[in-house]
């Protein structure tokens, strides 16, 4: 019964389970094979020196001793194996060599002998279980061979009468409660594990998520900063130097064609500013530069703030009408502040449509993205302010965009907060989980020890000897009162919640009052003997109400146990020295046992932590795995995506094959500008996301001079993403080829929408691959195009029908 609770911690290593265990039942069972290999060289070491003792008085130290040294040298050789692992072979020469020498020292240990070879071997035959854990069979192997060793010494030690089957049937009944213990020890801990991995797949799922509209929203400001800005300037006319344009469009294909990274590294954003081009197209900028340098930060915040420059002195060079703008940066607290002033036109940040994309996309969502913040300072005649902050300063600020000649006003909601990290430490909850979990799990298996003890060993010690105790009345109002504290503790433990504090500390009294009862009322010379139930039975009980408090408490409540035991005993006099042998045997095989499982128990607290950073740091590896896959397959997505029209256009103006004096090229400039405008318009919050993206491409084409009316009839209704782009892009192809002007209704049925465009092809016919691209992917997504061309006029409808519900077509 004594060796139970040690049990409690053996590792469970019957089944390999179909799933690779997580991070806490892999350190739980490493932690335990530890555990066993110490906690059997301390238990031989300590019971052996006092069975020494017992061979001393009794005149056979040394055979005792020529057999104990090399058990001891066994375990030593045990020890080293954890640094330096030994091959399985020898190692289960020495645990077989340990248990039989053992065994065969009995007869030679004097007085006590039972007691020392029974606690040396108890220990060992559940300690087995743990050493070999991923080795079954050796572990179930050893311990038949302790119980025939212990066996054997008890024959050798009585000549003409056969071993006692009372301690084999305490052995086979330790290592059974040790393996069911362990059961519900380690099924919490995977519990715990799979509940934490359930939990980290989620935050990875949202991460990755988040990343994903990180990355898209970095990507299309990349693109409103590139290739929609320099086709939006050609098509807005002849008569210019167009000398820049060949090595911008080529500029633009590689920032397109670049794959996003996750940079970790730092760089200095001083150097990065200096690197900052001074404004597009024919107009620059003259910018005088004040930084002081260097501004060492994360590359992420860095590459925000100088393509958030770059773009905003681009806009300078467009619209502020100045050409004079100051760069300012310095270092403040932790992170750093950059300024960009201009004396310029200024412009009302409220007044502007939030359609506009420049700084709400390319500065103010990149900072947001990377947890920094971005504000605007500007009205008319006074010139505009633009600071960047990072880390993250206030959250109230304006986000206008002047890429037009009005600037804009903010988009709120419309970037997202920036990812949470999937590195760092191991989260708080999964940490408290995992060791609430753990301690859960020893807590019942604690209490399972318990019961099976009092009710298995303790009950029958207590009724064969009713006539020894004074009075026998006490000893069973202890033993009942036990029962009852137990049966409270099950109460909350079985329902899964946590011993409630008022009724631990009544537990815990009750107890040490049995302890005192017991020991005052049987007589000294009988304490830890086979007469006292309850000296070996009482610190299982503790442990359960304990056992998520600090170990110290625990150790005082066995310190206090044994001290109540010890007073009884000195005050009926000084014991023989075998007594005291005897005595320190049972105290270590019982207490000192119990003190250990203590001390594991108070592991679970630091072992949680470590599972939990263990777990963090698989988790940040898939996490990163994701991303790049993730990351890389959108890119292409989105590269493809281009590939038809966009990057073909680039590439004809970045090597001369395709002229900005040619109309026709202007004109597939215009509709490509339109194109990607709707595309930055996709993902706005708005309530008629579908006039949205109609909107955004009828403003490109006013800035081309065309005067155009929108016409809405009819309540909007919800249209998926993929029918928005084809119902939008054969309006986008029109609007892009007129020059004069343009009309577009929208009209909403109760089962369907159309779009509808009449305008004037400057051109004088439409682009065949256009018509081929547009029909094709319109059939794609059930989107019916009707082209109608009369001399220069075009009127194009698309059209969209609502899928019927199959309830819908139910008679009624």
């Amino acid at each position: 019964m004594r060796h139970w609770g040690h049990g409690e911690r053996a590792k469970g290593d019957a089944a390999t389970p179909e799933e690779a265990p997580g991070a806490g039942e892999r350190l739980l069972v490493r932690t335990l094979e530890r555990y066993g290999v110490r906690l059997r060289c301390t238990v031989a070491g300590v019971c052996g020196a006092l069975g020494l003792v017992s061979a001393g008085e009794a005149g056979t130290a040394p055979a005792a001793t020529g057999l104990l040294l090399p058990a001891f040298l066994a375990c030593g050789l045990c020890l080293r194996s954890l640094r330096r692992p030994l091959p399985l072979a020898p190692r289960g020469a020495l645990d077989a060599a340990f248990v039989l020498l053992i065994g065969l020292s009995q007869p030679f240990l004097g007085d006590g002998a039972d007691l020392t070879v029974e606690a040396i071997l108890g220990i060992a035959v559940i300690t087995f279980q743990h050493e070999w854990a991923t080795r079954p069979a050796v572990g179930l192997a050893l311990a038949g061979l302790g119980a025939a060793a212990g066996a054997l010494g008890d024959v050798l030690s009585s000549p003409g009468h056969g071993p006692e089957a009372a301690p084999l049937v305490a052995m086979l009944v330790e290592v059974s409660l040790s393996r069911a213990a362990l059961g519900i020890v380690r099924s919490r801990a995977g519990a715990a594990d799979r509940s934490a991995a359930s939990r980290a797949a989620s935050r990875r799922e949202a991460d990755v998520a988040a990343a994903r509209r990180a990355s898209e929203r970095e990507y299309l400001a990349t693109l409103h900063d590139t290739a929609a800005a320099t086709l939006l300037m050609v098509s807005q006319g002849d008569g210019r130097d167009w000398s820049w344009l060949p090595m911008r469009a080529r500029q633009d294909l590689e920032a397109l064609s670049t794959l996003p990274g996750f940079e970790t590294e730092n760089v200095d954003l001083a150097a990065l500013l200096g690197c900052v081009p001074q404004g597009g197209g024919p107009a620059g900028v003259r910018l005088e530069s004040r930084v002081d340098g260097p501004l060492t930060i994360p590359s992420g915040p860095g590459l925000a703030i100088f393509n958030g420059v770059r773009e905003a002195v681009t806009n300078v060079a467009r619209h502020s009408g100045v050409r004079d703008a100051e760069l300012r940066a310095w270092r403040e607290g932790g992170g750093v502040v950059v300024e960009l002033s201009d004396a310029g036109r200024g412009f009302v940040p409220e007044a502007v449509s939030a359609r506009r994309r420049g700084l709400s996309g390319s500065v103010v969502g990149r900072m947001r993205t990377v947890g920094g913040s971005v504000s605007i300072a500007s009205r008319p005649g006074a010139g505009t302010l633009v600071r960047w902050r990072w880390p993250d300063g206030p959250r109230d600020v304006r986000t206008p965009d002047i890429d037009g000649a009005s600037g804009a006003r903010q988009a709120e909601g419309a970037a997202e907060s920036p990812p949470r990290s999937a590195t760092g430490s191991p989260p708080t909850a999964v940490v408290r989980f995992l060791r609430g979990q753990l301690l859960h799990g020893a807590q019942l298996a604690a209490l399972m020890i318990s019961l099976v003890a009092q009710f298995g060993m303790s009950l029958g010690q207590l009724t064969a000897n009713q006539g020894v105790y004074r009075p026998a009345w006490a000893q069973t109002a202890a033993y009942v009162c036990l029962v009852a504290v137990a049966a409270v503790a099950a109460f909350h433990l079985l329902r899964g919640r946590r011993i409630p504090p008022v009724v631990r500390r009544s537990g815990v009294s009750a107890v040490l009052a049995v302890s005192a009862v017991c020991a005052f009322t049987l007589a000294p010379e009988r304490l830890t003997g086979a007469q006292d139930w309850a000296f070996g039975l009482l610190g299982w009980h503790a442990l359960y109400l304990l056992a998520d408090r600090p170990v110290r408490t625990f150790a005082a409540f066995l310190g206090a146990h044994v001290g109540i035991n010890l007073l009884v005993v000195l005050l009926a006099g000084a014991p023989t020295v075998a007594r005291s042998a005897a005595m320190g045997v049972a105290t270590v095989s019982d207490i000192g046992f119990q003190l250990s499982v203590g001390v594991l128990v108070g592991l679970f607290h630091g072992m949680a932590s470590t599972a939990g950073a263990e777990a963090a740091r698989a988790e940040e590896l898939r996490t990163r795995e994701r991303l790049h896959e993730e990351t890389q397959r959108d890119h292409r997505e989105r590269y493809r995506a281009l590939t038809a029209t966009t990057v073909p256009l680039l590439v004809g103006l970045g090597h001369g094959t395709l002229s900005p004096h040619d109309k026709a090229v202007r004109l597939r400039c215009g509709v490509e500008a339109a194109r990607l405008r709707r595309l930055f318009a996709e993902g706005d919050a708005v309530s008629d996301p579908l006039l949205n993206e109609l909107r955004a491409c009828v403003e490109v084409t006013e800035r081309q001079g065309v005067t155009v009316s929108l016409a809405v009839r009819g309540r909007p209704g919800e249209v998926p993403v993929e029918v928005r782009r084809e119902l939008v892009d054969p309006v986008a192809v029109v609007l892009g080829r007129t020059r004069s002007t343009a009309r577009v209704t929208v009209v909403w049925t109760s089962r369907a929408v159309h779009v509808s465009v009449v305008g004037e092809d400057d051109d004088g016919g439409c682009d065949p691959t256009e018509v081929a691209r547009a029909r094709g992917r319109a059939a794609d997504a059930e989107v019916t195009v009707v082209r109608t061309t009369r001399g220069s006029d075009v009127w194009v409808t698309a059209g969209w029908q609502r899928p019927v519900r199959v309830r819908e077509l139910a008679p009624t």
